[in-house]
């Protein structure tokens, strides 16, 4: 077996090199996963764009278990050659947080105050393998892990934690079902997840939103389920979800663009009386014009809504491997290992054109 793992590691803005680390000691309560396939998040990417102490990013992570030790192996019920699903989180388990099975939000999670999460770990914390832009990863006693059927193609698999967003967000935030009229801002892969998620939970109507630049992913949305498009450079989406719905407007309206405000606006303007509007994409910037009032006069719910749920997670492994959609027109760029700093300019529109979900393979030859 090889001692070393070949990774990518970003190393400064908008740079990565290839390095070699040692693989871990194996011990009876921790494991390694030999990476197939690594989706390329928006959260890579701006990672990709920071100034920060070098890690190997990547944490949309299907594998198989290489190595696994005997208690890691009961608790998580696999064993070696196993394929699954990892989750990004790296909780405790015994904060109010994880108690309450919301352990995206437990502490332990976030990097920034110490804290430990896939694809966003500096590799000056032993054992450095905790990103899956790499041959192999270290798995934590604590990782999160979900069985991943063997018919189910890589570039399928990829989607899992995108479509666990969607399924969270439209299903169990959401309460999306039959009979709602659903407007999901922004077509990149959280939208098209939600697209997905919203279909399936019987919505009525769903309308999907973009720009110019976005009419690939826009079309895309229409043989994914959408019911309508809407070129927000080209048209007012409060005037378009009026004319679509009849006056009734949105029960269910999410924006997951990034950056900027409008669509924040907007998405309160296309929102009905009683609507939920929930915000799923930071913004980085106040909104002084936000009107507070038109909230109180159709008694919205505002919600704020951010990662998956093990149920989540469990429900898009399921959906995956239903074949039901064909879910490998969602995968555009398929790239090497060596070819991971190319993957990030193209998941961040600088590389190869027209992305869609891009992908890393660590096995893949170029």
């Amino acid at each position: 077996m090889k001692r070393t793992s070949l990774a990518a590691v970003a190393a400064g803005v908008q740079r990565t090199e290839l390095r070699e680390f040692d693989l871990p000691e194996a011990t009876e309560d921790s494991g390694l996963l030999r990476i197939e396939t690594v989706g390329v998040c928006g959260t890579d990417v701006s990672y990709y764009k920071k100034s920060q102490s070098p890690r190997i990013l990547g944490h949309h992570i299907v594998g198989f278990i290489e190595r696994v030790g005997e208690k890691a192996a009961a608790r998580w019920g696999v064993k070696e050659g196993d394929r699954v699903a990892l989750e990004e989180y790296i909780p405790c388990g015994q904060c109010s947080f994880c108690r309450i099975g919301m352990y995206r939000s437990c502490p332990s999670t976030d990097p920034r105050t110490g804290g430990i999460r896939y694809g966003a770990t500096p590799v000056d914390r032993q054992p450095s393998l905790w990103g899956g832009f790499s041959e192999f990863m270290y798995l934590h006693p604590n990782s999160v892990l979900h069985a991943m059927p063997e018919h189910v193609l890589p570039e399928e698999a990829a989607l899992t934690l995108p479509l666990a967003n969607g399924f969270e967000w439209m299903l169990l935030q959401g309460g999306v079902g039959p009979g709602k009229t659903v407007v999901i801002q922004g077509p990149g892969q959280q939208g098209l997840a939600c697209t997905l998620a919203a279909k399936v939970a019987g919505a009525e109507c769903v309308i999907v939103t973009g720009r110019s630049t976005s009419m690939k992913r826009l079309e895309l949305s229409r043989r994914l389920g959408a019911d309508h498009i809407v070129n927000i450079q080209a048209e007012s989406l409060e005037d378009r979800v009026h004319e679509i719905t009849g006056g009734r407007m949105a029960d269910v309206v999410i924006d997951v663009t990034s950056g900027g405000s409008e669509p924040v606006i907007s998405s309160v303007a296309a929102a009905g009386r009683g609507g939920m509007v929930m915000f799923g994409a930071y913004k980085y910037t106040k909104i002084p014009e936000f009107d507070i009032d038109s909230v109180i006069t159709k008694t919205l719910q505002l919600k704020g809504v951010r990662g998956h749920s093990y149920t989540s997670v469990q429900m898009a492994v399921d959906f995956i491997a239903s074949g039901k959609f064909p879910l490998r027109i969602m995968n555009s760029h398929d790239f090497a290992l060596e070819e991971t700093d190319l993957a990030l300019k193209t998941a961040g529109g600088e590389g190869e054109p027209g992305p869609l979900l891009v992908t890393v393979s660590p096995g893949k030859k170029r």
